[in-house]
């Protein structure tokens, strides 16, 4: 579809600068890259249409005049604009829209045999034969665990982005380098380890002595130490409000470089990451580098004081120094000038004066042409800070940076707090999600027809559980529902698991039979129902698909690709017989339909992170 829809383009812009010059407008030449192409509501309205409305004030006449009279020169002309217009299809005047009716067979055939050429490369390429990326560096941040607790629900949606996002990059031909900056210092740190020490150390527990992973005991702790804090309900006299002082304390130690504390650090740092290791390796996310706030927290100071002697920032009377940031973030609430603390009135860092450093040295260790950073839209406002400044302080690559927000994840119960315990662990939901699914695989008998059971059930738990997060738009806030995201039907990811073996086992069947796939140009000339048109009109838009869900940075577009091509491969399917088609040469082709929309799927797939099933 790509290449026909250059050819539109290319066609009718020239056809709309010839109508211009015929009728003596005096207008800007319509540039190929301008045209809008939208898909028509109904099939009978053709498979590709472009509105004219932009055009109405440059030309100074109704769309309607302006399809009417470009619908003309098209019409008439052999060839436009380089492109032979007998090759566009059948060519629509519909009130103010130029639509096209494709040529079924050549289209078809030109759609499938790149899928069955290009095999992984297909969704790459796009009608130039080049990636849309290609030369791109694009580095992308994300998941930034704590080292008090395992990783959660809302890392789980944030895991799921940054893994996407940097596959569907790399599809469109980037050079993606993914990295992680483990926050494993400070005061909420301490205080899982006060609790260890106040409750576990003595007994000598450990992960292992316990039975549980590293980052789940970790985590207990810092529960602990919250309840050791405010005491029992309505029991004042057991709270002990002095375990806040002693973990600032402990804090101040650690900067000091004590032995004692940093060798305790040291050891719970390592069971959280040694744990957070473990789930990241049943999801399927990976870094290429590994930051550690311990390493960096003091990254930035040089900066700040370059940035005071240049006049970019100032010295406040308390002594701080700070930036105004107004021009960024607009006026304070109390229509002030809004200024930023960049380093304490004692000289100390902030955490901005950490990321400012940390951007700088990314930017040394791999120079990149985009930055990523995947990180909750509750930190917008730092964001907005951070880009601001490094702009001020002259960095040119400043302005490639992005902050890719999204929307908080809550339960039907509220919003999640990690120090109450009240927080859904990423391995407690996966475990549960397994567990229900290989229930339902037992109860529908399956188990007998599967290798390994509980290995399908654990794929189908990733599918729930990733497609769930990123079929909607990043920015938009979540109710995670986890009976609704393991359903075998709808807009789910098991759903897409079981199409793509359902078409699996069609294509074992046919072989079976005798019958097997048919790639000619004479077999596709026989897919000209309006089912088959419509599925191959869906995988032809794969390309661009991936192109938008990059240029965008939302995986929410492949996944509504993907739910899409499973739907009208259902439809397709249940209105076009297969292995009992009409004749065997009609068979062949639409088994080669059948065996191009699983490659399309399987790709697709593993751009949104669900797992691919042959058999469930």
């Amino acid at each position: 579809m790509a290449d026909v829809k250059e050819q539109i383009r290319a066609a009718l812009s020239a056809a709309l600068n010839q109508f211009k010059k015929e009728k003596n407008i005096d207008a800007p030449d319509v540039e190929a890259a301008s045209l809008t192409l939208e898909n028509p509501p109904d099939p009978k309205m053709g498979d590709v249409g472009v509105p004219l409305f932009a055009f109405a004030k440059t030309f100074r006449m109704g769309p309607p005049q302006i399809s009417a009279g470009v619908a003309q020169i098209l019409k008439g002309a052999d060839e436009i604009g380089g492109v032979k217009v007998a090759g566009l299809g059948e060519i629509l005047n519909l009130g103010p829209y130029i639509n096209f009716k494709l040529n079924k067979g050549n289209e078809t055939y030109s759609i499938l045999k790149k899928i069955a050429e290009q095999k992984s490369d297909y969704g790459s390429l796009g009608s130039d034969n080049k990636k849309p990326m290609e030369g791109r560096r694009v580095m992308v941040e994300f998941s930034s665990p704590n080292t008090n607790k395992p990783l959660h629900l809302g890392h789980v949606r944030n895991d799921a982005l940054g893994e996407s996002v940097s596959r569907i990059l790399k599809k469109a031909g980037a050079d993606v380098y993914k990295v992680n900056i483990i926050n494993n210092r400070g005061v909420h740190i301490c205080k899982s380890m006060l609790a260890y020490q106040l409750f576990h150390q003595e007994k000598g527990d450990t992960p292992e002595s316990l039975g549980i992973k590293g980052d789940h005991f970790v985590g207990n702790c810092y529960v602990e130490f919250d309840k050791y804090l405010k005491g029992e309900k309505d029991k004042p006299e057991t709270a002990h409000p002095e375990a806040a002082q002693k973990a600032e304390e402990m804090l101040v130690k650690w900067e000091a470089g004590d032995k004692d504390v940093r060798a305790l650090w040291q050891k719970m740092n390592d069971w959280t990451l040694k744990g957070v290791q473990e789930t990241y390796k049943r999801t399927g996310v990976s870094f290429d580098k590994l930051y550690f706030e311990s390493d960096t927290y003091l990254k930035g100071k040089d900066e700040i004081q370059r940035g005071l002697d240049m006049g970019i920032f100032f010295k406040a009377a308390d002594g701080s120094t700070r930036v105004d940031v107004t021009e960024a973030v607009g006026k304070g609430k109390d229509g002030e000038d809004h200024e930023k603390v960049l380093l304490r009135s004692d000289g100390t860092s902030v955490y901005i004066t950490q990321d400012i450093g940390t951007a700088i040295s990314r930017h040394k260790d791999w120079p990149f042409n985009q930055m990523v950073y995947v990180v909750a839209s509750e930190q917008n406002f730092h964001f907005k800070v951070l880009f601001y400044i490094l702009k001020k302080l002259g960095f040119d690559w400043a302005q490639k940076l992005f902050h890719l927000s999204y929307g908080l994840v809550n339960l039907p119960s509220g919003r999640m707090k990690s120090r109450e315990g009240t927080v859904v662990d990423a391995d407690d939901l996966l475990d549960s999600l397994h567990a229900d699914a290989l229930k339902e695989i037992k109860e529908k008998g399956r188990d007998k027809e599967l290798d390994d059971p509980d290995a399908v059930a654990e794929k189908v738990a990733l599918a729930a559980v990733h497609y769930y997060m990123l079929q909607a738009t990043p920015i938009k806030d979540m109710l995670f529902n986890p009976e609704e995201s393991l359903s075998f039907n709808g807009n789910t990811g098991p759903y897409l698991q079981y199409m793509g073996a359902r078409i699996s086992s069609i294509l074992a069947k046919a072989k079976e039979s005798g019958v097997l796939p048919d790639s000619s140009e004479a077999a596709c000339a026989l897919l000209t129902s309006g089912d088959e048109w419509e599925l191959v009109k869906q995988l032809g838009s794969f390309p661009d698909t991936v192109s938008k869900a990059a240029a965008n940075l939302d995986p929410s577009l492949v996944a509504a690709f993907l739910y899409d091509t499973a739907k009208l491969f259902s439809k397709f399917y249940q209105n076009c017989s297969i292995i009992n088609a009409e004749s065997k040469e009609l068979a062949a082709a639409r088994l080669f339909l059948a065996q191009s929309t699983l490659d399309v799927m399987k790709e697709a797939m593993d751009l949104v992170l669900v797992p691919f099933l042959e058999k469930m």
